[in-house]
């Protein structure tokens, strides 16, 4: 019976050790922003939710917010499930934020030709005064000093990082030890990583990962709308295709669709700017301009108004972003910038263009309409008489003499619904 019972067990559950324990990994590939943060937070809890071995983020960015950031390593720091970051693939990057969520895993790990560093504090948009610049500088490195120190990781380098910028290769990380483990593969990873002993906030738990089945966590389809829109670049397109949208659908009332965009637009730009180290400064300018355009539109200055227009619009997209400390990569392209302007004043030009040459063009229309329009004399006029003028009958008055029927005439005004006319020197 005993013997049965054994056999019973190994055939129940020999297929779950055969197959190992589950891994779930995440890719953070991209620069760390609230969208990222949340990302993270989200597969910490589901890594929970499923007994997952350890969660594994394949990391590669160039930096982000410190507002996400401090989340981020906030979540490592509680994690109830190891957690560990993978710099990684080959060529791959932990720069700025990067730096603090790397030394904030339980296990810190890079693949070959990678590097990790360069967390100094330089503003991206507008300087820092020397003040600030000091403020910034040393809390970051207050910042990465708990998190290396809480690690285990070489604290003086951590503090470099932030004072100096400095860089390293993933062998000088190991050599110093900032990192952990360099793998060359993920499944290398997991069996350089197999039994080791992690400390978590709730006790130890000892990995169990060589034969370890690996689940991809993805990002759903929204979270990735809001990864795209985070972007600053992308977040004043939207900005402006808001503002525009709304400003075209005031100029042609009816048309809907611009409307349309222009709200959908506005809502996903502010949305997105919530969480963005926004100078209103440079926003107010940003709407400025737009009103000058508007402006320009509505009231002849040939050009002036446009020519404000652009430079408030330049001058409020350089200022529009501006961060308090260099640990911050945001930043809008300045391709970005000078393209919309470009853009937007060749439009406007266009628009004002066609403005003033409807100015100057012959009026056609109403009363200064028909000076100079030719007609034939239907009756003989002395003066009175009618003629036909453009396939319509209209009384007419000579103001040159005497015109026979059949005669070509030219009209030289036109007063109470009566031309006056002169005969053709035809």
């Amino acid at each position: 019976m005993k013997r049965f019972l054994l056999y019973f067990f190994l055939i129940l559950f020999f297929p779950v050790f055969a197959l190992g324990q589950k891994v779930m990994a995440i890719k953070i590939d991209g620069t760390i922003n609230p969208a990222s943060a949340d990302f993270i937070h989200n597969a910490i809890e589901k890594a929970g939710q499923e007994k997952a071995e350890c969660l594994i983020i394949r990391l590669n960015t160039p930096g982000g917010l410190l507002t996400s950031t401090r989340n981020i390593v906030s979540d490592l720091l509680v994690s109830p499930v190891p957690v560990i970051v993978y710099v990684s693939p080959g060529g791959a990057h932990a720069g700025s934020a990067g730096v603090f969520i790397t030394m904030a895993a339980n296990i810190a790990a890079m693949a070959p030709a990678t590097n990790i560093g360069a967390a100094h504090p330089v503003a991206m948009q507008g300087e820092m005064d020397s003040t600030m610049n000091s403020k910034a500088t040393n809390d970051a490195a207050a910042f990465i000093r708990s998190i290396a120190d809480k690690r285990n990781r070489n604290l003086d380098w951590a503090e470099d990082a932030v004072r100096n910028s400095v860089s390293i290769t993933e062998t000088e990380a190991l050599q110093k030890n900032v990192i952990d483990i360099i793998a060359v593969t993920e499944k290398d990873l997991l069996s350089q990583i197999d039994g080791k002993v992690i400390q978590l906030p709730f006790g130890t738990h000892v990995l169990q990962t060589k034969n370890a089945v690996v689940q991809t966590y993805s990002m759903s389809v929204w979270e990735k709308m809001l990864n795209i829109i985070s972007d600053p670049s992308i977040a004043y397109i939207l900005l402006l295709l808001g503002m525009y949208g709304i400003m075209f659908e005031l100029y042609n009332p009816g048309a809907m669709l611009p409307g349309i965009v222009g709200v959908i637009s506005l809502i996903l730009a502010f949305y997105s700017m919530h969480s963005l180290p926004v100078n209103y400064a440079g926003l107010a300018l940003i709407v400025f301009g737009v009103i000058l355009f508007i402006l320009e539109i509505k009231i002849v200055s040939h050009g002036l108004l446009t020519i404000g227009g652009i430079v408030s619009l330049l001058l409020g997209s350089m200022m529009l972003i501006r961060t308090t400390s260099g640990l911050e990569l945001a930043k809008i392209s300045r391709v970005v910038i000078f393209s919309a302007t470009l853009v937007t004043a060749l439009f406007f030009l266009f628009v004002v263009g066609m403005g003033l040459k409807a100015q100057r063009r012959k009026i056609v229309t109403g009363r200064e309409g028909f000076g100079g329009v030719t007609g034939i004399a239907m009756e003989t006029l002395n003066p009175m008489g009618i003629i036909m003028l453009e396939g319509e009958i209209w009384n007419a008055e000579s103001v040159g003499g005497e015109i026979k029927k059949g005669e070509s005439v030219i009209v030289r005004e036109m007063k109470d619904l009566k031309v006056y006319v002169e005969k053709t020197n035809v």
